[in-house]
């Protein structure tokens, strides 16, 4: 008779029954090979069986260690899922997962840049700035500094699967006293953002929020920021959604972050003049889209219109718009200025142009130096019949041009020292920097 214990189930009495069975051997009769094997898998049975009843009344620590590294996770991701699901805890969070960089071995003075030859490149730096939103309805909680690094997000993300993100851009100085560095506008970056969020239905810092993560990651960056003169601190907020959503609608948690990186000019032309292309066949915006906004999907969009420009020698394309396809619109990253005698005029924005915060600054900077500025459209042949023509933007600053190709014609624009757009760069940098007195009330003192 088998071994019987109360409360034991069919498939446990018979693993005891058999292994009962393997111990007590068959009796005085010869084991033949076919017994042998018998006995063998019988007892191999009632070891499993003995492992599996002991390990039931072992504490849970003693079987965590027993099971090994892999199948504790396994465990511990089905145990916290509430189910069967074996899916990473980092994949199931929408919000983004940051891996920390070891950077405690850089020195204090900015590495081995040469700040004589810094491009628009990315550089990266120390710290960048992390806030999030759990719930779409809900407001920004308070952000931390993180170490630069990766970010993780959810494959299906709103980010990546509906391009639900919008950034900005805007650069810290040194200052000429060495005292403390300098921003520009950066409220208005704030409002911009606060702008393409409602269209792009996202929630957004609040202007105080922004301008003090700006702050926080120009602090915990500084010696990263070039000597005066050199170039700047280019810092880079982004608002994305990132929670999981897989039906076309709005994610259900977003993040905001800042990272930083010393710049110099953006076009290798350096502070040269440069020469643009007009293109005809690909639009950057549309009326009704989202050109007025700093959405990241108005970018990608513009790659290949730019890209064949520049492997014609060109430094970028000027955009015409969608509808006529006769009024000039901005190029592919900055907005565009031409002086007509003492008139200046720029596209109006009117929802297919990025309000530019650079272009704002120099329409109120020409019209102090007497010029009467019109925004307006600006047609073809106002372009080609321009005395000057210059670009701005936050990257560009105030870039001169020196000609402008339309249907296969070159035609050339003043350039030079005694040129508007030199004058007022020199007025607009010498304001960022603190090398004169700012009236407008334009900068922020980070000390």
């Amino acid at each position: 008779m088998g071994l019987q214990r109360p409360g034991l189930g069919e498939g446990q009495r018979w693993g005891a029954r058999n292994g009962a069975r393997a111990l007590r051997g068959y009796g005085s009769d010869p084991p033949s090979p076919l017994r042998m094997i018998d006995r063998t898998c019988s007892c191999f049975l009632f070891a499993s069986f003995l492992f599996f009843q002991l390990s039931f009344a072992l504490p849970m620590s003693m079987r965590m260690r027993s099971i090994g590294t892999h199948g504790r996770r396994l465990l511990d991701m089905q145990g916290r899922s509430g189910g069967g699901s074996l899916l990473q805890p980092r994949w199931r969070s929408s919000l983004p997962q940051l891996d920390p960089v070891d950077r405690s071995d850089e020195d204090s003075s900015g590495g081995d840049i040469e700040w004589d030859n810094l491009g628009f490149g990315l550089t990266p730096t120390d710290y960048m700035y992390v806030m999030r939103c759990p719930q779409a309805d809900g407001g920004f909680a308070r952000g931390e500094l993180s170490r630069y690094g990766n970010v993780e997000l959810s494959p299906s993300s709103g980010v990546l699967n509906y391009g639900q993100g919008l950034f900005e851009g805007l650069k810290a100085y040194r200052r000429a006293d060495g005292a403390g560095y300098m921003l520009f506008r950066p409220e208005e970056n704030a409002r911009r953002m606060q702008a393409g969020a409602e269209r792009m239905c996202m929630p957004a810092p609040s202007v105080e929020q922004f301008v003090h993560a700006v702050k926080q990651t120009v602090l915990a960056n500084t010696r990263w920021v070039p000597p005066q003169g050199k170039g700047a601190l280019y810092i880079r907020p982004l608002l994305i959604g990132s929670g999981a959503i897989l039906g076309l609608a709005p994610a259900p948690e977003y993040t905001f972050m800042i990272y930083a990186s010393p710049v110099g000019t953006y076009f290798k032309e350096g502070m040269s003049a440069i020469h643009l292309l007009v293109e005809e066949e690909f639009h950057r915006a549309m009326p009704g889209g989202t050109g007025g906004v700093k959405t990241i999907t108005n970018y990608a969009p513009v790659l290949k219109a730019q890209m064949d420009a520049k492997s014609k020698g060109f430094a970028d394309v000027l955009y015409l718009d969608s509808v006529h396809k006769r009024y000039v619109e901005e190029a592919s990253s900055c907005n565009l200025f031409v002086l007509k005698g003492e008139t200046v005029a720029t596209p109006a924005t009117a929802g297919t142009i990025l309000p530019g915060i650079t272009r704002r600054s120099i329409i109120e900077l020409a019209r102090d130096c007497g010029y009467q500025v019109e925004e307006r459209l600006v047609s073809v042949d106002d372009l080609i019949g321009a005395d000057e023509v210059f670009c701005t933007g936050t990257a560009v600053g105030v870039t001169p041009v020196s000609t402008v190709t339309y249907q296969g014609t070159r035609y050339e624009f003043r350039t030079g020292e005694d040129t508007l757009s030199r004058k007022l760069y020199n007025t607009l940098t010498s304001i960022q920097m603190g090398l004169a007195e700012d009236k407008k009330g334009w900068t922020v003192a980070i000390d």
